[in-house]
């Protein structure tokens, strides 16, 4: 079977679209085959087509901590975002790879469960908060998830359970073993569900405060060297504000890189080497991305 043959089964596929439509910086070239499958069937489907074709597959979620270069990616793309389903039994709350961490965060609030208060503003999908082991304000995915179903590359399901999943920092197996996040089960604590939400409230509130949320940007671009913080780095090494192109290392937050109007993927990406080699000139500091980047030159 062909992978357009796919979509006389109802599974929506595209061909050639431009992936800056979804990624939160807005630059990225062309998936030249596109795909967003509304169940675990139809994710079945598609990954058993592309291993018999032998034809590239890139899986992206919400596309929030995430560049994909001017040249865009050959193959197949899947964004996961149709499956997104959130279920709640106990103290357990179960959410599909698409679902955002941010509503993920929310329903279990409003179920009176404690433990994700930290996700609150994180706009990623699940699926991409297991894959980069999201966190912020102290809390990680990992201090939360009980089991992760996924989908290898080669058809099989399977079930991790945390230990299995060899969270570190901005890290999990599924980094290295390529295998598709369908869903994720955190095992949460009952709480008061206004302090709760209080919680969260505040937090997001900081993030407004704090991150320049007004602009186009992929969140904080760097991992944190251990014994340093980036922004004042930055600020110190005299590249905060520093624009190529239509990308600036952000006024707000040193930490991020924004849009500011009609920026490229290769606009990002000069301005991440330029801050790399300026801070290891400087400070003798080798700044690592945390932003995952992918695709192919322009």
């Amino acid at each position: 079977m062909e992978l357009l043959d796919l979509k006389e089964k109802g599974i929506d596929i595209k061909e050639q679209i431009p992936l800056s439509r979804y990624t939160f910086t807005k630059t990225g070239g062309p998936a030249e085959y596109l795909a967003f499958p509304k169940t675990t069937d139809e994710v079945e489907q598609l990954v058993k087509v592309t291993r018999e074709n032998e034809i590239p597959l890139t899986i992206i979620g919400n596309a929030s901590n995430l560049i994909i270069r001017d040249g865009g990616i050959d193959g197949l793309v899947i964004i996961l975002t149709e499956l997104k389903e959130i279920k709640v039994e106990d103290n357990q709350v179960t959410a599909d790879a698409g679902a955002r961490i941010i509503d993920t965060a929310f329903v279990a609030a409003h179920h009176g469960l404690s433990g994700m208060e930290f996700a609150a503003g994180i706009p990623g999908s699940i699926g991409g908060g297991i894959f980069m082991n999201a966190g912020a304000y102290g809390g990680e995915m990992q201090e939360v998830v009980q089991s992760v179903n996924v989908l290898t590359r080669a058809g099989e399901f399977k079930t991790y359970s945390n230990a299995e999943m060899n969270f570190s920092y901005r890290h999990s197996l599924v980094q290295e073993n390529g295998d598709i996040v369908l869903s994720a089960t955190f095992a949460l604590k009952s709480g008061d569900k206004l302090e709760i939400l209080d919680h969260m409230h505040y937090l997001n509130a900081l993030r407004r405060y704090k991150q320049p949320l007004e602009y186009p940007s992929c969140g904080s671009v760097f991992k944190r060297p251990t014994g340093h913080f980036v922004g004042p780095m930055i600020i110190k090494a005299g590249l905060q504000g520093k624009q190529i192109g239509g990308a600036q290392d952000s006024m707000k937050h040193a930490g991020f890189i924004v849009n500011k109007g009609g920026a490229t993927a290769t606009d990002y990406l000069n301005l991440i080497h330029l801050i790399q080699k300026v801070i290891k000139e400087k400070f003798d500091i080798d700044l690592h991305t945390e932003v995952r980047i992918i695709g192919k030159e322009k």
